[in-house]
């Protein structure tokens, strides 16, 4: 294990993913046995899938948590299992003993989009605001679905999936059309409002997206640059995702 603190963020690198996510899940719990019902914001893809099988078998309690969801897709029908309600109750909820009506998922199929983003932000507020966001990246540099391009003040908002985004998530439907083209996603100044951001990688797949998120230009363009300007980030990689990086 390697660990380096800088002035903004700690980075802790490991030798495998298993072992990144145990890291990072001693981190989640830290905050959790401190504070029973901190305000957790909850990632989805395979990236934070070790942190939260880590957490599985941790015995903190996490009954009284309060989480909100990165994003959701839109168009999908209720139940979907690709939908992030259904990974995140599957993969989140039920092996981590959350209490279902305290995790919140963006809505997939908004009746009015502005009313709806405004409302899960409106939520957020009235939580008292993430304590600790759980963060992955894509390869593109995006957070949560903030594709380059967005806004560093974007707020909670439909936006259209780049190509490259639906094509690294195809792997998770039947077919690469069924991958939907628009999702809900929480804005950048939404995510940088948590108190604590936690990202986790892992695979050389991820590697270069690290190396530019950390040591690039800080530009709307590469949306994770965001994570240089935050005040208290965690960075938990394993070697592959971290070899890029000068030692």
């Amino acid at each position: 294990m390697s660990t380096v603190d800088e002035t903004r963020m700690t980075l802790s690198i490991h030798p495998s993913a298993e072992q990144t996510g145990e890291a990072a899940a001693s981190e989640v719990a830290a905050l959790v046995q401190c504070h029973p019902a901190a305000v957790l914001g909850l990632a989805t893809g395979s990236s934070p899938l070790p942190l939260y099988e880590a957490l599985a078998k941790n015995e903190v309690d996490l009954a009284a948590v309060t989480a909100f969801a990165l994003d959701e897709y839109i168009g999908l029908p209720p139940g979907h299992p690709q939908s992030y309600a259904a990974v995140i109750g599957h993969h989140v909820v039920e092996p981590l003993g959350m209490t279902p009506g305290r995790v919140h998922v963006p809505d997939g199929n908004p009746r009015d989009e502005h009313r709806s983003g405004e409302a899960y932000e409106a939520a957020i507020g009235a939580a008292g605001g993430i304590d600790l966001q759980i963060l992955g990246i894509g390869s593109n540099g995006h957070i949560g679905f903030n594709e380059p391009g967005a806004a560093f003040s974007s707020r909670t908002r439909v936006v259209r999936l780049a190509e490259r985004t639906r094509q690294d998530n195809a792997r998770f439907f039947a077919a690469p059309e069924d991958v939907p083209t628009h999702a809900m996603t929480q804005g950048l100044a939404t995510i940088f409002e948590a108190r604590h951001l936690l990202l986790i990688a892992h695979g050389r797949g991820k590697a270069t997206a690290i190396k530019r998120a950390l040591t690039g230009p800080v530009t709307e363009d590469f949306p994770a640059s965001l994570l240089q300007l935050h005040p208290r980030t965690s960075l938990f990689l394993d070697s592959e995702a971290a070899s890029l990086l000068e030692s």
